[in-house]
């Protein structure tokens, strides 16, 4: 189970209304659950988890199994939604420093590495990306509902050249994630005969995680996806009541925070390995909340590294911001601070200490100094960094931020704003 303590953020609540707010918060809950709230023609995501396609999963874990056995590199295409949470998953999971694949001569078991491309213009990044695939197996799924957004298109143009240059069977090599019926993409797919999977058509790319968007990808690493999408079953269930619900909570004290003159939510965490799941969770909130002049900015900080460049801001600058830590109690290992004879460091005080122990006093260090020094805190504790908890955490973000935007008054399925600066980027490239 994940533990959640809201308890941080009592202190800098008006609870003259609370009565009133949590009324409105479990209207809002409602509204999600029985599909009358704005947007309800993109609630998929959650049609998905009440009637699981069981065979859909186990064909999308035997594709990544031939992916592993078969490629050297899967390399992915998209953006936004198109892979923050596959990218936030598989960091999450994996080692941080993975045992390369051996080559196909040596046998032995293999494993595939999952690179993401397409989420940016960097030349010099799509060149050297090349550069590195050279002599190497390699398979690629391109994600999009279009097929036009620029960055993937563009980057699928020049990279689907290279696949038709490099490999006569380039054709089962790529895979498309797109449309079932329409778009550039999927007209691609069918003419060049790609093996492809279908993104619903009433779920928006940043609730995608848990479609063929992000399963493929993730299981391609070898992760067990059936236990990332029925984690976020369970928590969909349990997040049914609107008794004792923490996404309730959430939503309403982000809100009342909001509405108090609060501006910014930092997601913080300890372990760099949740860093990605605070890159897809700052997409989900940003762009479902940030509507109408309204909603929390969402940044992420990665401690405790970033107390050493924003801890003095976050500790006594403008008292704007609320915080969320994300960690997980159970990511322990045996290492050990060793004594030193000379000790000129200091730290023989610390001789014999798990390091665990010395990241766990720098988190409650951490959070009652924030605390004392103005910030609203919220801790979310994960049981572990598995596949079952971060399908519930997902689910509960998901949940949560529908709650959050039925609060502020605004559609959180859409995005108008985001194409706003595509029309002016189109303009100066001359687009017809």
């Amino acid at each position: 189970m994940i533990n959640f303590d809201f308890t941080g953020t009592e202190p800098f609540l008006d609870k003259t209304l609370w009565d009133g707010y949590v009324r409105r918060a479990r209207a809002a809950h409602n509204a999600l659950l029985t599909k009358t709230g704005a947007g309800k023609e993109w609630l998929g995501w959650r049609d998905m988890l009440s009637s699981p396609n069981d065979a859909l999963i186990e064909d999308l874990t035997t594709l990544g199994e031939e992916i592993a056995e078969n490629a050297d590199v899967l390399l992915c295409i998209g953006i936004g939604g198109s892979f923050l949470g596959a990218e936030a998953v598989i960091q999450a999971l994996s080692p941080y420093f993975p045992t390369p694949a051996p080559a196909a001569t040596t046998g032995g078991p293999r494993s595939v590495s999952v690179l993401f491309a397409g989420h940016h213009l960097s030349s010099s990044y799509l060149t050297e990306l090349l550069r590195h695939l050279e002599g190497k197996s390699v398979y690629v799924n391109v994600i999009s509902k279009s097929g036009t957004t620029l960055e993937p298109a563009v980057t699928f143009r020049i990279v689907r050249e290279w696949m038709e240059a490099t490999y006569t069977d380039h054709a089962k090599r790529i895979i498309a994630t797109t449309d079932h019926s329409k778009g550039a993409l999927r007209t691609l797919a069918s003419q060049k005969g790609y093996r492809n999977y279908v993104i619903p058509e009433d779920v928006g790319g940043r609730f995608s995680v848990l479609t063929p968007v992000g399963l493929l990808p993730i299981a391609a690493a070898g992760f067990d996806i059936r236990s990332l999408f029925y984690g976020a079953v369970s928590m969909m269930k349990e997040l049914e009541s609107a008794d004792d619900n923490p996404a309730i909570e959430y939503a309403l004290r982000r809100y009342l925070l909001h509405e108090q003159g609060y501006s910014t939510e930092i997601l913080s965490v300890f372990e760099p390995k949740l860093k990605g799941i605070g890159a897809w969770w700052q997409q989900l909130f940003g762009e479902s909340e940030g509507k109408e002049a309204k909603g929390l900015f969402p940044a992420v900080c990665t401690f405790t590294t970033d107390l050493h460049s924003l801890g003095q801001y976050i500790q006594a600058g403008k008292r704007n911001l609320m915080e969320t830590f994300l960690v997980s109690d159970k990511e322990r290992n045996t290492v050990l601070v060793p004594h030193d004879e000379t000790n000129l460091d200091g730290l023989n005080y610390l001789a014999q200490t798990p390091l665990h122990s010395i990241g766990e006093a720098a988190y409650q260090g951490t959070a009652k100094a924030h605390q004392q020094g103005g910030v609203p805190t919220v801790h979310i504790n994960l049981p572990s960094i598995s596949e079952e908890s971060l399908g519930r955490l997902i689910y509960f973000y998901e949940h949560a931020v529908s709650v959050g935007g039925y609060l502020l008054g605004v559609n959180p399925f859409d995005q108008p704003g985001v194409e706003a600066y595509k029309q002016e980027m189109f303009a100066l490239l001359g687009r017809p």
